[in-house]
């Protein structure tokens, strides 16, 4: 199994902005398959250390984590959207 962890830095940080973020995230529950679990989370200490959003997705293999990559609907939905509102990510893939 795989964890892909991503935490993004939105340029509008507002609760609003967060949680329209959150919501285009979750809407790869039904549709991207190759999820096993997904979980996003909203920062709300807002320090200047913080991250704003927290994707959280568990994958079967590394193939898994390939093939979600280039997913159409996580490529020209989600990705396309995230890339718009964020400032900046930082992501970690790990085997459990």
């Amino acid at each position: 199994m795989i964890k892909h962890v991503v935490c993004f830095k939105l340029k509008d940080n507002s609760l609003e902005k967060k949680e329209e973020a959150k919501k285009v995230l979750l809407s790869m529950t039904d549709k991207v398959d190759l999820i096993r679990d997904i979980e996003v989370g909203v920062d709300f200490l807002s320090s200047s250390r913080s991250y704003d959003v927290i994707l959280t997705v568990t994958l079967d293999s590394k193939d898994a984590l390939e093939e979600y990559q280039n997913h159409p609907y996580h490529c020209d939905v989600v990705k396309t959207y995230m890339h718009a509102v964020r400032e900046s990510s930082v992501a970690v893939d790990y085997e459990l």
